[in-house]
C-alpha cells in the first residue's frame, strides 16, 4: 500500500519544541522530494519545508531558523523538527511527495497546537 503515516503532533507551549515523523511505504521514498505542509483553521494549506532526494532543503520564511526538515532514505522516514514554536504555528501538518509528476501522496495529518 502506497502511503505516508505521520506521528509526533501534540500540544505544546509557546517556545517549546516538537518533532514530527513521517513513514513512507509502498514506493521508492528515496527518489522523490519530500514536503511538509500545514493547514490552519480557515486558511489554505501552505508549504512549510521541502527536502530533495539529495538532501537540499527549502523553508517558508515564517519558519526559517526554527524548523529543520530531514530524511532517512534507508528507512523511509521523514522528519520535521520544530523549535521556538509560536501560536501561529498551530495547524494540521501533512507530509507529502509527488511521484514523477503524476501522483501525490499525502499523510493523514497530525495536529500541532501551540498554546500561550
Amino acid at each position: 500500500q502506497v502511503e505516508f503515516v505521520e506521528s509526533g503532533g501534540g500540544l505544546v507551549q509557546v517556545g517549546g519544541s516538537l518533532r514530527l515523523s513521517c513513514k513512507g511505504s509502498g514506493f521508492e521514498f528515496r527518489k522523490w522530494t519530500m514536503n511538509w505542509y500545514r493547514q490552519a483553521p480557515g486558511k489554505q494549506r501552505e508549504l512549510v519545508a521541502s527536502i530533495t532526494a539529495g538532501g537540499s532543503t527549502n523553508y517558508a520564511e515564517s519558519v526559517k531558523g526554527r524548523f529543520t526538515i530531514s530524511r532517512d532514505n534507508t528507512a523511509y522516514w521523514g522528519y520535521l523538527q520544530m523549535n521556538s514554536l509560536k501560536v501561529e504555528d498551530t495547524a494540521v501538518y501533512y507530509c507529502h511527495t509527488n511521484i514523477n509528476n503524476r501522483r501525490d501522496i499525502w499523510g493523514q495529518g497530525t495536529q500541532v497546537t501551540v498554546s500561550s
